[in-house]
């Protein structure tokens, strides 16, 4: 019995096998990309909160030790005053920009709640 080669049949699982590979690689590469760009947003997000942290921690130190700074901030943001300190009031800015015979607008009042 003689047996003869069985003729080369062509291959085409080794292109679909390439590009599978190659686009396994494209996506990783992506992935890659916005993962470093995520965690170089979160690291200066973290040095932005490490700063305000130092600013406010800063700010605790000097109103625990001076009494000045402690007393310029109720002035300035209480509106308190010493006994014998002068008030002076001054009347609201013209809304009207200074025109003659024009009446200034109603500034349209906000509830307390909003503030907040």
């Amino acid at each position: 019995m003689s047996t003869t080669p069985a003729p080369p049949r062509p291959d085409s699982f080794r292109p679909v096998v390439g590009a599978t590979v190659l686009l396994f690689v494209a996506l990783l590469g992506i992935a890659a990309w916005k993962g470093s760009r995520d965690l170089a947003s979160a690291r200066e997000r973290e040095h932005l909160l490490e700063t305000r942290i130092e600013d406010t921690q800063g700010r605790i130190d000097r109103l625990r030790s001076d009494p000045g700074t402690l007393e310029r901030l109720a002035r300035e943001d209480l509106g308190m005053v010493r006994p014998g300190d002068v008030i002076i009031e001054l009347p609201p800015d013209d809304l009207s920009g200074g025109q003659a015979g024009s009446r200034p607008q109603k500034a349209a009042s906000t509830p307390s709640s909003a503030l907040r």
